[in-house]
């Protein structure tokens, strides 16, 4: 039996519209690739919970609950476990993304988002987030 990998990303969009992509770091899985920010769902976590610690260890800024809106998610079999990963839409929070791990960042207008590199997981997501912008 294939593991389930819970992970859980966001779409920070600016007033402009735009949504926030980081680049995956080098000596990473998938290094050089553009996804939504976020990470592993940890043991006893909500994803809520984990997305708000996520966005504090990797970009420095803090946001609330109630401040995410759950917007779909991807499900992807990658070699050796099965990715479950649900973007949540967040336009507030406390701060400036700053990188914080050694990534890259960009603020992208929807309709370019097709143009950055992504995981396979993360590009299905694409059309969905561009069909609310």
């Amino acid at each position: 039996m294939v593991p389930v990998v819970l992970v859980v990303a966001v779409a920070l969009v600016d007033a402009d519209g735009r949504v926030l992509l980081a680049r995956r770091p080098p000596g990473k899985a998938m290094a050089g690739l553009w996804e939504f920010p976020g990470g592993k769902v940890g043991e006893g976590e909500t994803p809520e919970a984990a997305l708000i610690r996520e966005l504090r260890e990797e970009l420095g800024i803090d946001t609330e609950e109630s401040c995410l809106a759950p917007l779909t998610f991807a499900s992807h079999a990658y070699d050796g476990f099965h990715l479950l990963m649900p973007l949540y839409v967040c336009r507030t929070w406390r701060g400036t993304p700053h990188p914080h791990e050694g990534q890259e960042l960009a603020w992208v207008r929807a309709p370019a988002l097709r143009d950055y590199p992504m995981p396979p997981a993360d590009k299905p997501l694409i059309p969905v987030l561009r069909d609310l912008l």
